[in-house]
């Protein structure tokens, strides 16, 4: 146990609460606004970002109640609970109605527009009273001798992973100097995006914002306006367009499309494609309601394989990429997707359309010499990486996501923004307009990821990004925005609204309170490896909250490439030292990246370290090294809270194998369920929805604990407590893969405290017991969790089944789903001295999939 008073989130975090407010947000049709500025994967909500931040600093109940003058404050602990949750914006009861929701949605019922009574946690500033017993109450934990308390903004908040910024923008609103460290250049200037300008300018800079996107959009859509002709009246939402190569037989275009529909529902329309041998290529016809005599689900490719309309025949996968990485895969206009009252219209392409689309790839062809000359487009080459879907259907560089009249509009948008840089700049000082073409920047990316290759058209909700999920998805058939008119309207809007809500977030209320006022902290934001925060003293950071990369969860590095080719050629004037360099930086990325690795060694299957391995090895180093650092800032009464979350076992053991090497031991986590059900990147994968809080401290004795302490001894209270711990989460709603997850952080809790732990394995080459491997403990917590939830199934029963019926039954009650990965069924396997190709492969309860496994229906099994 740590010797310093202990803090809130040692002892308490009503993580149920925290959770319904987390999916509040992600399930909200207005997302906070962060989100809505720029897009960032795996970013935490503002709701937990807080709780985590204020958490880490407020003494525990038992600390409030020996001052006389804060019992009187909080005459119960139940007293102190609400204030803090009251702190944190909840000001209802959220896991209630989110319950009723659920019984809601599946019986029909409206429980009208707000059923929570409260506006959404993460809206509510602080207010003048709450921050003064906020600075009283942190005088308590963290001493300073003053009557009034330690200033908020002397208290310094590090996150070293930043990434899109919600733990600092959170510690900011709540007046603490913040330290914010990432080291993608991408996500460096989404963070001054994020914490300083809005905090610096106030929202009055948004009519800036404003006023120079519409003068770029203006004069963007003077010069693109004859590559978008439009009918009287009409407004053009989106042109659709399907991905074609020849017909092997007659040479004519195939234009490839997984189905022909526009839209569904009552009012049905579908394009009919027609084909007639003295043509030279398909047209298509808009049909609507009864008059769709045919089955728009057939399409013309279906898993990778074309089929030509031209003759039947199949177009296997190989040809399709064997002539896209030749250069000969176009693209054909199939349908116009028009605005109306409620939804969209839609017509065929008429001659005037396609004419337009001549012109801009003539324009273009005339244009890109110069246009890559002066650096205005991305030609750097699509790096080899763990998507290889660009390379395959030949898009070898980044201009190449791009159609050529999509291309010549967002070169043209470049070209034009850098036309008002000197009129920006001789409108306000040179910060101020830095700060205003950073957003104009931001505008940028927001305009690529909705107008490229990869983004679909969806009839409900618009045309999608192409970051939808976490890669680069091939996409047959692919929506073209109205890049003259309405996009860079479109993105002014959505840059400038997420700017002011940002602002107004972080605009302190201004009041005063007994003639105190309350400053904000500074803030800092470091562009640079986590491993290296040379920047900050020894021992200067009261609180370290983190979010760190989740093993091999994200690419970062590989998917803001995206970004950064355009933010270079929009903003590079600005951050000159971030984008020097020709891509982002995978070598120093700490991630399990196995693409940095190929062709390195020997494959695992004979006996040398494959590139997964060795990518595992390489993250663990990276975080350890990282770690160490943040002990190094870390004060010694200091406060680490990491944010963890991820299936694997892998990914825990390597994380708890670097933070305990460090020096830390952790004194309690919580399981918070953050992860919308709806994301796409989390559907079907079985993820935990869980994010895993750790609150750690440095370790005692990690520098002269000489006592030996063995695995042996302390593997019954490793079950004791993952058994316990498993009953109380249980009772509290956490159920399947996470309840197993909810166990980690108490059992890390264990071994991290007598660390370090030998077991009786001998080490060959040393001849001295081999210390534990985290993994060992958490399989241990994996089993005891696993009878008591069979237990739990059986109605309490002891019953006793054969080995694979065991496995059958955990499987399904952890993941929930027929597939799941077939490293989890394989530990699953192990804790019950199953093998899964012997026992579960050949006896067919289930088939392999990739890298998942798939329960096996009784008709399939006898099959």
């Amino acid at each position: 146990m740590s010797p310093y008073p202990p803090i809130l989130l040692e002892s308490w975090l009503p993580f149920d609460a925290i959770g319904a407010e987390s999916l509040r947000d992600a399930s909200a049709a207005r997302k906070p606004p962060l989100n809505r500025l720029h897009v960032w994967w795996a970013r935490r909500p503002l709701t937990i970002s807080r709780a985590a931040v204020v958490a880490s600093l407020l003494p525990d109940y038992e600390t409030v109640a020996a001052d006389p003058g804060l019992r009187q404050r909080f005459p119960t602990e139940a007293a102190y609970h609400a204030w803090f949750l009251r702190l944190m914006g909840i000001h209802g009861d959220p896991v209630t109605v989110r319950q009723r929701l659920l019984r809601a949605r599946e019986t029909g019922e409206n429980l009208g527009p707000n059923p929570y009574g409260y506006p959404r946690a993460f809206t509510s500033n602080p207010t003048p009273e709450d921050l003064a017993l906020l600075e009283e109450l942190l005088a308590l934990t963290w001493g300073s001798g003053q009557p009034r308390g330690l200033p908020l903004r002397d208290f310094v908040i590090l996150d070293p992973f930043a990434g899109g910024g919600s733990i600092s923008f959170e510690a900011q609103r709540y007046g603490f100097a913040t330290v914010a460290n990432e080291l993608n250049p991408v996500a460096a200037v989404i963070l001054k995006a994020t914490l300083d300008y809005p905090a610096r300018y106030g929202p009055d800079l948004a009519a800036d914002i404003k006023k120079w996107g519409q003068e770029w959009a203006k004069r963007v859509n003077d010069k693109l306006a004859p590559f978008f002709p439009k009918g009287d009246g009409e407004n053009i939402f989106a042109y659709l367009w399907a991905r074609t190569v020849a017909c092997p037989t007659t040479g004519k275009p195939v234009p490839l499309s997984p189905n022909w529909w526009l839209s569904k529902g009552k009012n049905p329309v579908a394009v009919r494609l027609l084909t007639d041998p003295a043509w030279g290529e398909p047209r298509f016809e808009i049909v609507r309601g009864d008059a769709i005599d045919f089955d728009p689900d057939e399409g013309t490719v279906r898993r990778g394989v074309g089929r030509s309309p031209w003759t039947g025949e199949a177009l296997d996968g190989d040809y399709i990429k064997a002539e896209a990485q030749a250069g000969r895969m176009g693209q054909m206009l199939y349908a116009v997707a028009v605005k109306r009252r409620g939804g969209f219209d839609f017509r065929a392409p008429t001659e005037e359309d396609l004419a337009a689309v001549r012109a801009a790839e003539a324009e273009l062809a005339r244009v890109r010499p110069r246009w890559e000359a002066e650096d205005i487009i991305p030609t750097e080459p699509f790096p080899e990486g763990n998507d290889p879907r660009p390379l395959l259907y030949g898009m070898p560089t980044w201009a190449d996501f791009f159609s050529p009249r999509q291309l010549l509009a967002l070169g043209t948008f470049v070209e034009t923004l850098r036309e008002l840089r000197a009129e920006i700049r001789a409108a306000m000082d040179e910060e101020r307009a830095a700060a205003v073409e950073t957003y104009l920047g931001i505008m940028m990316d927001k305009a690529v990821i909705y107008n490229n290759r990869a983004c679909r058209f969806d009839p409900t909700r618009g045309i999608r990004s192409i970051f939808d999920r976490h890669d680069f998805a091939f996409v047959w058939s692919h929506a073209e925005f109205d890049a003259s008119a309405n996009l860079l309207p479109w993105c002014i809007d959505q840059v400038a609204d997420a700017y002011r809500d940002m602002a107004r977030l972080l605009t302190p209320s201004g009041a005063t309170l007994e003639g105190h006022t309350f400053e904000r902290g500074p803030l800092t934001v470091l562009q640079g490896n986590a491993a290296d925060l040379s920047a900050l003293p020894d021992r200067s950071v009261h609180a370290i909250v983190t979010d760190p990369p989740y093993y091999d969860n994200v690419m970062y590095a590989e998917l803001a490439d995206f970004f950064y080719v355009w933010l270079k050629r929009a903003v590079g004037h600005l951050y000159p030292e971030w984008f020097a360099a020709h891509l982002t930086d995978k070598d120093a990325e700490a991630v399990a990246n196995p693409a940095r690795f190929k062709g390195v060694g020997l494959p695992s299957r004979r006996g040398g370290q494959g590139a997964r391995v060795l990518a595992e090895r390489d993250y663990e180093r990276k975080m350890a090294a990282a770690f160490r650092e943040m002990y190094r800032v870390l004060r010694d009464d200091g406060v680490l809270t990491v944010m963890f979350t991820h299936k694997r076992v892998e990914a825990w053991d390597t994380l708890a194998t670097a933070l305990i090497g460090a020096g830390f031991s952790v004194e309690s986590s919580w399981p918070v369920h953050t992860e919308s059900e709806h994301s796409l990147h989390q559907a079907k994968k079985n993820a935990a929805r869980s994010t895993i809080l750790l609150a750690c401290r440095k370790r005692q004795h990690a520098t002269r604990n000489t006592q030996h302490v063995w695995w042996d001894d302390i593997a019954p209270r490793v079950r004791r407590v993952a058994r316990e711990k498993a009953q109380e989460f249980a009772a509290r709603g956490i159920t399947g893969v996470d309840l197993y997850l909810s166990t980690f952080g108490p059992v890390l809790s264990v071994i991290s405290r007598h660390w370090p732990v030998l077991t009786r394995e001998v080490d060959e080459r040393t001849g001295r017991p081999k210390p534990l491997r985290p993994e060992t403990a958490l399989d241990l917590a994996r089993q005891e969790v696993f009878a008591m939830r069979k237990r739990g199934l059986l109605g309490g029963r002891e019953v006793r089944f054969d080995e694979v019926t065991d496995w059958y039954l955990g499987a399904w009650d952890a993941f929930r789903a027929e597939r799941f990965p077939a490293d989890e069924a394989r530990k699953l396997a192990i804790a019950l001295g199953l093998d899964v190709e012997r026992d579960l492969v050949a006896r067919r309860v289930v088939s392999k999939k990739g890298s998942d496994v798939v329960l096996l229906t009784p008709r399939q099994r006898r099959g």
